[in-house]
């Protein structure tokens, strides 16, 4: 191999999001690792880091871009589903993806969060693969590993096919058709042939539901964290049950409720405070870890990323507003880029009174009580100016049992965020259920989990489910982790001219925009690379 990166070094860039794979990973240029694989088992649990590390990496060996941070997959995947909706926008408008997806209005020319995301995926099914090609039982017979190495072995082969279907999902939300390949593919100088939509939908389902089963070597539901585990199976399958029809072109709702019950008989439950689920200390909380069906590790001493969660602390406060005295959300330094529209604040929170000059402003949710508008003003009219706009401060890098002035000495040492971010959490699931069941016309099933989501928010739960009350509800339960663009595109929303936004489909009042646009175009470096591509219709030449 080229380069082989040290043990010590992955303890700095991999983290405990993977705790004991902090080994060394795998080449991403080595193709085949035949070498790097023994009788041990710390062999295999440095080839399983590469595929966790993926979600988390800025390494740019092999990545048409310049910024490390933004090409993270955590972070480009967020950017497209978040700053592309009402729910955010990016005062960042010189780096290269932010001016068109903050306005609707990309088009095929090559767009570095997509692009992010379109690599990212693909890399990781490719390490995925090989991992598998790697560990068939043949192999391990051939290495000499011991039965106890095998065991372990089989578990880190579920990971790996979990991790591999989680990131196929991603590539089918953001590009509908991609390329497809398993380790059962021809291996070597092939250009991998694109699979449709639907038969990647049917993949990801068929994986999902054959490592949720009670004979599969899936770790057990809450024994595993953060890595995965049978929850975070079911939680990815209940999420892709519910996109069902825009995925294949069927509802499934009685999938995504059968699925749904089935994760509410694996001892997940809510926090006590929805604040808590964001702070620094989450993994640790054991409050607050009950309620993640799976989760990224970050780490400010061992994952040191500009993507995930450094990003929502360090974009989400400007440089002005630390000083020795205030840590607002114990970070040491500030990027001034993201900011939710007041519009979106307004609508979804019904706060009133906001006094710009001293900070202070009046909500009865809870979880509207995130926001910082000191100097701040409500109007975006200027989308490169990060102060107009409401700050968030959702994600929280002060542990959830210390103030601002307790934790200040050390979050002036805080250079990244702690924060474990929830790529799958336990109200999301309350989520997807309440939806299901207005579907199937059974929402008295969904209102006693309703009602424990509303109940911690501090607000009456609804007197019925309707899709009005989901579209407000997930904007505010979920807001800032990933679902806002996905959900909107599903509720008929996102290009819609009758559901407008600020700066929606270029214009500062709002407009809708052609439905090609649902999806993002391939690459065009892919395209030339790999003929067997096709662009997606609405873009270029077909």
């Amino acid at each position: 191999m080229k380069k082989i990166l040290s043990i010590l070094a992955v303890s700095v860039l991999l983290a405990s999001c993977v705790k004991d794979l902090n080994t060394l990973p795998l080449n991403p240029t080595d193709t085949t690792s035949e070498t790097a694989y023994t009788a041990e088992e710390s062999s295999y649990l440095s080839g399983l880091s590469r595929i966790y590390f993926q979600f988390i990496s800025c390494d740019l060996t092999d990545l048409q871009l310049t910024d490390g941070g933004a090409s993270e997959l955590v972070r480009a995947f967020w950017s497209l589903n978040e700053v592309s909706t009402d729910a955010a926008k990016c005062a960042w408008n010189g780096d290269a993806w932010v001016a068109a997806i903050n306005t609707n209005t990309w088009s095929d020319a090559d767009n570095d969060a997509a692009y992010a995301v379109y690599v990212r995926t693909m890399q990781g099914i490719s390490y995925a693969n090989e991992f598998l090609r790697q560990t068939a039982s043949s192999r391990l017979d051939d290495r000499g590993c011991s039965s106890e190495v095998k065991q372990k072995v089989a578990g880190m082969r579920a990971e790996a096919r979990f991790l591999r279907a989680y990131m196929y999902w991603m590539a089918m939300d953001v590009f509908g058709s991609v390329p497809f390949t398993t380790e059962d593919s021809p291996f070597g100088a092939v250009n991998p042939v694109p699979a449709s939509r639907e038969e990647v939908f049917q993949f990801i389902v068929d994986e999902l539901t054959d490592l949720a089963s009670d004979d599969s070597d899936m770790p057990a539901a809450r024994s595993n964290y953060p890595r995965a585990d049978k929850g975070s199976c079911l939680g990815l399958l209940a999420r892709v049950y519910l996109n069902a029809e825009v995925y294949a072109g069927k509802a499934m709702w009685s999938e995504a409720k059968a699925t749904c019950d089935k994760i509410f008989s694996l001892g997940y439950g809510l926090a006590p405070e929805y604040a808590d689920v964001f702070r620094g200390d989450n993994g640790q909380n054991p409050d607050a870890r009950k309620e993640l069906l799976w989760a990224i590790d970050y780490n400010a001493e061992r994952t040191q990323s500009w993507g995930g969660t450094s990003m929502l602390t360090f974009a989400c406060i400007a440089s002005d507003d630390v000083t020795d005295s205030e840590h607002l959300n114990g970070v040491n330094g500030g990027w001034g880029g993201m900011r939710v529209p007041f519009e979106y604040v307004q609508k979804y929170y019904g706060v009133s009174n906001p006094d710009y000059a001293t900070g202070k402003y009046d909500v009865t949710d809870k979880r509207g009580k995130v926001f910082y508008i000191k100097g701040r003003t409500e109007t975006i009219e200027d989308l490169a100016s990060f102060l107009q706009g409401w700050t968030c401060f959702k994600f929280n890098n002060i542990p959830h049992d210390m103030t601002a002035e307790e934790f200040n000495e050390t979050a002036k040492i805080k250079g990244y965020s702690d924060i474990d971010y929830p790529m799958i959490r336990l109200a999301e699931i309350y989520l997807i259920y309440a939806e299901a069941c207005m579907h199937l016309g059974n929402t008295s099933a969904a209102m006693p989990y309703v009602r424990q989501i509303t109940d911690r928010a501090g607000i009456a739960a609804p007197k019925e489910i309707t899709q009005d009350w989901l579209v407000a509800e997930r904007a505010r339960e979920l807001m800032w982790e990933g679902h806002r663009r996905t959900d909107l595109i599903r509720y008929g929303l996102f290009n819609s001219d009758t559901f407008l936004w600020p700066w929606k489909g270029g214009a500062m009042v709002g407009q809708g925009f052609d439905s090609h646009l649902n999806i993002f175009a391939i690459p065009a470096s892919e395209l030339s690379s790999n003929p067997e591509l096709h662009q997606n219709p609405g873009y270029g030449k077909q």
